[in-house]
C-alpha cells in the first residue's frame, strides 16, 4: 500500500513528477531548437554582411533585391511563370 502511494505521489503529485518532468524536457527541446535555428541564421546574416562590405556587392544587392539602376539604363524585369502568384478567382455572394 504504503509503495503504491509512493508511486502515485511521485508519477502525479510531486513537484518534481513525471509528468512536470515530461513538460519541461518538451520545453526545452523546443529552446534548444530554436537556440540553433537563430545561430544558423546568425551565421547566414554574418557572411551576407561580410559579402556587403564589397561594394560590387552592394551594386548587385541593390540590383537584385531593390530592382535599383544606373542612370540612363533600363532594367527589365523577367518573371516565369511558376513565380507569377496567379490571383484568386473573385467570389460572389448571391
Amino acid at each position: 500500500m504504503v509503495l503504491i502511494f509512493f508511486i502515485v505521489w511521485m508519477l502525479f503529485l510531486d513537484n518534481y513528477s513525471y509528468i512536470e518532468q515530461r513538460v519541461l524536457n518538451k520545453k526545452i527541446k523546443e529552446l534548444e531548437d530554436n537556440r540553433d535555428y537563430y545561430k544558423r541564421e546568425k551565421r547566414n546574416d554574418s557572411i551576407k554582411i561580410k559579402k556587403l562590405k564589397n561594394s560590387n556587392q552592394i551594386e548587385k544587392y541593390a540590383r537584385e533585391k531593390y530592382y535599383m539602376k544606373r542612370e540612363k539604363e533600363d532594367v527589365y524585369v523577367i518573371e516565369f511563370e511558376k513565380e507569377i502568384d496567379k490571383p484568386k478567382e473573385e467570389q460572389t455572394d448571391f
